[in-house]
């Protein structure tokens, strides 16, 4: 899976799940913010109010996401200030306690390399992202935290999203 990939699927899974609000999803209010939640996946908006981007909500198709289809994901959120160039974020991704991916990203270099609409500098406003990527159908039947911690060109904070995906939800366990 390519990076900007992993980066919006993880942003795909933190963001847009209050969009569509139904019986077995619903918004909870925390101290920092909304957390989404289902059965199989949740995502928890870990940053402040004065972070320059408020993620919204984050919706994805199919829900839960099952290994070896597309998934796509839609991400609401609104720019507060300009991003530019030098902007990063920074993903950790964890089996249980283990971390098995650590990686940062540059977010213009990565929407320059997928063709994305949304280009640097990022205007100030309100943003919509759909983005679909393939899972792998090799993804282990196990339960993932992902870590999106976005920084400014000036090393601010910029954005914090946590995730967990469970794809051991609907598998028969043994112990």
């Amino acid at each position: 899976m390519r990076p900007f990939s992993l980066l919006v699927a993880c942003l795909s899974i933190a963001s847009s799940s209050l969009a569509l609000i139904t019986e077995e999803q619903q918004p909870m209010q925390v101290a920092n913010g909304p957390v989404h939640t289902t059965d199989s996946w949740d995502w928890e908006n870990c940053g402040l109010d004065t972070d320059p981007v408020q993620i919204i909500s984050i919706q994805v198709s199919p829900d839960p996401p099952q290994p070896g289809k597309d998934l796509t994901v839609t991400v609401n959120a609104s720019v507060e200030e300009e991003i530019v160039e030098g902007a990063y974020t920074d993903v950790t991704v964890k089996l249980g306690l283990v971390r098995i991916l650590k990686k940062r990203f540059d977010v213009c270099e990565e929407a320059r390399n997928a063709n994305a609409t949304i280009q640097c500098p990022v205007e100030t406003g309100p943003y919509t992202v759909v983005q679909t990527v393939a899972l792998p159908k090799e993804i282990p039947k196990a339960k993932f935290k992902v870590d999106v911690l976005g920084y400014t060109a000036d090393d601010e904070d910029m954005l914090c999203v946590k995730l967990t995906v469970d794809f051991m939800k609907g598998f028969p366990r043994f112990w």
